[in-house]
């Protein structure tokens, strides 16, 4: 059975460009015109990935992403927009999209950011359902449950998106290694080309902000200047 998108875009004509494009790449493709109809068919419809544009009707595209996060409803989210505008890319990102483009961009491209994030998600569950059930990774008051898909820290529940899950995840796995960002780029993101790799300082800020007293003094996710990031055991 082909995997199922839901495209959230106003615009008719690229609506009409990317559902051409994903079908022809093998994707079942529904789509919504506006924000309040995109999370209600999300609902619904249960997609395998959502591509939601920014500048939406009723709802714009960060009030859907919040909303859908809210409700617990984890879909992989690419998202979409015109603005160059860093503070909306970061704040998306912040509120759980995956991934975004910035318009205009190339069909081309977009089926292949597509399949990248469908392919690491599908990796990532497999893996995961091959693991001892019975693992624990621990580092000092973090403790996290990959085949459960839960984390907390000092006994309480973390919220995390996917991909913050699995970052934490893959920085816990590689305990005490520098990982540049482009290594988390693609062990996390899973891209077949060059990314960009704020996305990973993104993330990262996002965990530190669960885990760290303090996210000016980070005693779990250190920055290695010049090289990438570590998580390491606190030192208290």
């Amino acid at each position: 059975m082909s995997q199922k998108l839901l495209v959230v875009e106003d615009e008719l004509s690229i609506s009409t460009l990317l559902q051409f494009n994903l079908e022809q790449a093998g994707f079942q493709v529904i789509t919504a015109m506006d924000g309040k109809s995109g999370l209600e068919k999300a609902e619904n419809e249960n997609p395998d990935l959502i591509i939601l544009d920014l500048m939406l009707p009723e709802m714009d595209g960060l009030e859907v992403c919040k909303e859908l996060r809210l409700r617990k409803l984890n879909f992989p989210i690419l998202m979409l927009t015109a603005k160059d505008d860093e503070f909306d890319k970061v704040l998306g990102l912040e509120l759980g999209a995956d991934d975004y483009m910035t318009k205009p961009f190339s069909p081309r491209e977009v089926v292949a950011r597509v399949k990248a994030i469908l392919r690491r998600t599908v990796i990532s569950n497999e893996t995961e359902e091959n693991k001892n059930h019975s693992e624990h990774l621990k580092i000092g008051e973090v403790d996290i449950y990959p085949e459960n898909y839960e984390a907390y820290f000092k006994g309480k529940a973390l919220e995390l998106t996917p991909k913050e899950f699995e970052l934490l995840v893959y920085l816990a796995r590689n305990k005490g290694r520098v990982l540049s960002r482009e290594q988390l780029l693609s062990a996390v993101w899973n891209y077949d080309f060059v990314g960009d790799t704020r996305i990973v300082d993104v993330h990262i800020s996002h965990l530190r902000d669960k885990i760290e007293i303090n996210t000016r003094k980070p005693i779990y996710i250190k920055t290695i200047r010049g090289l990438g990031y570590k998580l390491e055991e606190p030192q208290i």
